[in-house]
């Protein structure tokens, strides 16, 4: 099962390396990630290039927003399923998407959802606030 995951960025050199190194260090392997930076001003792109990754496609151009960035991942992706990990978020462990696979798999749905943890800014470790998707 290929998985497909679109990142939208936009002059996100502060948080871009941790989101692709989260990617990278995923233990699945049949990984796509399509970047679509919306002509950013600052380092995004250098960065992206920079930070050892498993990025296949980056479009680096004008959007009409996150969406239309979405979007365009979205249309560009070749995955039997599609995710969205946006500029600023990260895998918080390295089995995220064998996990997703596994579930897929084993299960018969249509769609998953995980839990969301907001961290930190300056401490990327400190949880400051836990949404559950147990509740759904």
């Amino acid at each position: 099962m290929k998985i497909s995951i679109i990142t939208a960025t936009y002059n996100s050199e502060a948080h871009i390396a941790d989101c692709v190194r989260s990617v990278n260090s995923q233990t699945y392997d049949n990984i796509e990630h399509i970047i679509i930076d919306g002509a950013s001003k600052d380092n995004t792109v250098k960065i992206i290039e920079e930070t050892p990754n498993r990025v296949t496609k980056i479009v680096s151009e004008p959007d009409k927003g996150i969406y239309d960035a979405m979007n365009k991942g979205i249309r560009m992706a070749t995955g039997d399923v599609i995710g969205i990990l946006n500029s600023d978020d990260f895998f918080t462990s390295d089995d995220v998407i064998e996990t997703v696979v596994d579930t897929f798999k084993n299960n018969d749905i249509d769609a998953l959802y995980g839990d969301v943890h907001f961290v930190n800014p300056d401490d990327l470790t400190k949880s400051v606030r836990y949404y559950s998707s147990s509740i759904f």
